[in-house]
């Protein structure tokens, strides 16, 4: 057996410094100095003039290690867009509506909303990989129990179960990626890293199809398990430890404030479509999630231990790349859910088909997202950004003129291109935001990361929901007189079916190809962002960075 890294206790110096004008956590360790007689107070660095170079056998480590931490967000991010494939099977099994079978995925974003923000203190709290160990081991278990499932109550039970390991796992991975990874190396690092965030997402229809069309849906649970046994058996082996216990207090008070926030928002978006957008319930939760938030950001400002450090929102260029992220992510899960709707309902295709039309966008980010990475090493994020964006707003453009003739070829290639632009613009957009950060503050920032990445595509899609059943219940309106009432007028009851189910086709036709083109705007918008964000070749490391 690979023996663990060792931690250099001797050599290095603590992770958090406790004196007046330290940094607090330090992604990057330097040798311990010798005893001076400086005053009280005073932060003593030793001179970076001839820092020791990283041995062979270090720079693997950090490698491997990021391997692990890949595997681990890959299969917390597969499981989100893989359940949504099987939703139509499992509302057969449990004989349940469609309202209450989407809280499957309702219940799972709910949990996880709430658990994000706590994430940066539990990795603090109980030691990064410990932490990280733990949550392997739970969302493996959750899974789990989630095709064991016997009824819809069962289900929802065990999705909130497996979505509490499901938010620790990416707060706490993308901030021990910011601790081992030298940081003239972080773009390529998080390339591969966002084979998790992007790949994942794009891969899981075509997988969840297959294994629902031909095998079972619960093995879409059930494929977790070896996974999540391999990536802990991983973890224990080549993940350093980061110690655990020195933290701050938990803030109960902005705990409450933010998770309360996050869960009235997303519910309120989530029932809109049901309850409708200005009903009472709809609008109590939704101005409600908006005080809280607002509550938390007075509440982080006014603590000595704050639960997230709001502060961080004074970076403009992490700031802008949460802004870029969002638009990202809500037109990312906007096209995946829309995209095979339309195969599926208008086109008749099955789940496994359908996910084989999806399957080269996902290929194209897997050959895209490391080699951003290493553009982002050489330029830093400004162009890659704005050349990805830019494609991603040109494809979503060429979306806009979809019709039910449009051959599957051209809509593969369509989604490619689109692809191309997301795999060019996403890691190195979230790598700039957060290397302009001082590494104390990666933990927090990480957490918002997260929040933003998720509650985006809940926001994006509820919005966009909102926009297509507005604009085909208009065009159902307008077109209401070429339907004649009387069946004679078409000699069957079927020639009637036929034009109501040519209407229904058109309708949607129109109302998505208005969305694309809205869609267009924003990413457009985003372009102009882009040109925003810092550029250059990032800055090297002081020294090498230990694995504890």
């Amino acid at each position: 057996m690979t023996a663990r890294p060792e931690t250099r206790e001797a050599e290095v110096a603590p992770l958090e410094d406790p004196r007046p004008g330290s940094n607090g956590h330090h992604a990057v360790e330097r040798p311990a100095p010798a005893p001076t007689d400086t005053p009280t107070g005073t932060a003593t660095e030793t001179p970076a003039s001839a820092p020791a170079a990283p041995a062979g056998g270090r720079e693997t480590n950090w490698v491997v290690a990021l391997l692990v931490l890949v595997a681990g967000m890959f299969m917390s991010v597969l499981d989100i867009s893989i359940v949504n494939v099987a939703i139509p099977v499992m509302q057969n099994d449990f004989g349940v509506t469609t309202e209450d079978i989407s809280w499957v995925s309702t219940s799972y974003s709910l949990a996880e909303g709430v658990i994000v923000p706590a994430s940066a203190w539990l990795g603090l709290r109980l030691g990064l990989g410990r932490a990280y160990i733990l949550a392997m081991v739970g969302f493996a278990i959750g899974s789990a129990l989630c095709g064991l499932a016997w009824s819809l109550e069962s289900m929802i039970a065990f999705r909130v179960l497996q979505a509490i390991p499901g938010g620790v796992i990416p707060v706490v991975a993308l901030t021990m990626l910011y601790k081992i990874v030298p940081k003239e190396k972080l773009g390529a690092a998080m390339g591969m890293y966002g084979l998790g965030i992007v790949f994942a997402p794009a891969i899981g229809p075509t997988l969840g199809g297959y294994l629902v069309e031909y095998v079972d849906w619960r093995l879409i649970f059930f494929i977790n398990i070896p996974i999540g046994v391999v990536g802990t058996i991983a973890a224990i082996i080549w993940l350093p430890s980061f110690g655990g216990g020195r933290t701050k207090r938990f803030d109960l008070m902005g705990f409450l404030a933010i998770a309360s926030g996050l869960f009235a928002l997303l519910l309120g978006l989530h029932e809109a479509e049901d309850w409708g957008w200005t009903s009472y319930p709809v609008l109590i939760l939704i101005t409600y999630g908006l005080l809280a938030l607002a509550l938390f950001v007075v509440i982080e400002l006014e603590v000595d231990h704050p639960l997230l450090d709001v502060r961080v929102f004074t970076s403009w260029a992490f700031t802008n790349s949460l802004v870029l992220i969002a638009i990202i992510s809500a037109g990312l899960f906007g096209v995946l859910f829309y995209i095979p709707q339309s195969l599926q309902l208008n086109q008749g295709l099955g789940a496994f088909e359908t996910g084989l039309l999806l399957l080269p966008q996902a290929l194209v980010m897997a050959v895209i997202m490391p080699a951003a990475g290493l553009i982002y090493d050489r330029v830093g994020a400004r162009y890659p950004a704005v050349v990805g964006l830019a494609i991603v707003a040109y494809g979503t453009y060429l979306l806009s003129d979809l019709t039910i003739d449009t051959s599957h070829t051209t809509l593969a290639w369509i989604l490619a291109f689109r692809a191309v632009g997301i795999g060019l613009a996403m890691m190195p957009i979230m790598t700039g935001g957060l290397s302009s950060l001082p590494p104390s503050r990666v933990d927090g920032a990480s957490a918002y990361n997260t929040v933003v990445q998720r509650s985006s595509s809940a926001i994006g899609l509820a919005a966009m929901t909102a926009m297509m059943t507005g604009q085909q219940s208009q065009d159902y309106a307008d077109r209401a007189g070429m339907v004649p009432a009387d069946p004679e007028t078409f000699g069957s009851v079927l020639g009637e079916y036929s034009m109501y189910q040519q209407l229904q086709t058109q309708v949607f036709d129109t109302s998505f190809g208005d969305l694309m083109l809205v869609t267009t705007v924003l990413t457009a918008f985003g372009v102009a962002l882009a040109f925003l964000l810092p550029s250059g070749k990032p800055a090297k490391s002081d020294g090498p960075r230990v694995m504890e």
